[in-house]
């Protein structure tokens, strides 16, 4: 992570809305796509394009953050809604399932 700016905080974006700051309050090598929703989703969507499958999620705090991403994020890429029953699937670009309510059944009958 230090190779990518050199250790100097002047130059923690790497390439537009990538961050390599975040190894500097965390310990472990990561990025952080920044931005507001329509820059975070035009850089998921351009890393799709050159074959990443796969985002981690996660921001500070992880709970508000998780709404704020539900919520602000989500609406700008391009999901899919699959029914299952009574309970919509939210397929995201990449083909994960999302924002799933679904409990499972084992949950269910063993709290009972």
């Amino acid at each position: 992570m230090a190779a990518l700016h050199g250790r100097d905080r002047s130059k923690l974006v790497v390439s537009p809305n990538l961050c390599a700051g975040v190894g500097l309050v965390r310990c472990g090598a990561g990025t952080a796509l920044v931005g507001d929703p329509d820059q975070v989703a035009a850089r998921m969507l351009e890393y799709q394009e050159i074959g990443i499958e796969t985002f981690i999620l996660s921001g500070y705090p992880h709970l508000e953050e998780a709404y704020r991403v539900a919520e602000l994020l989500f609406p700008k890429l391009p999901l899919q809604k699959r029914e299952q029953g009574d309970q919509p699937l939210f397929i995201s670009p990449f083909g994960e399932m999302i924002a799933n309510q679904i409990i499972p059944k084992s949950i269910t009958t063993s709290s009972r």
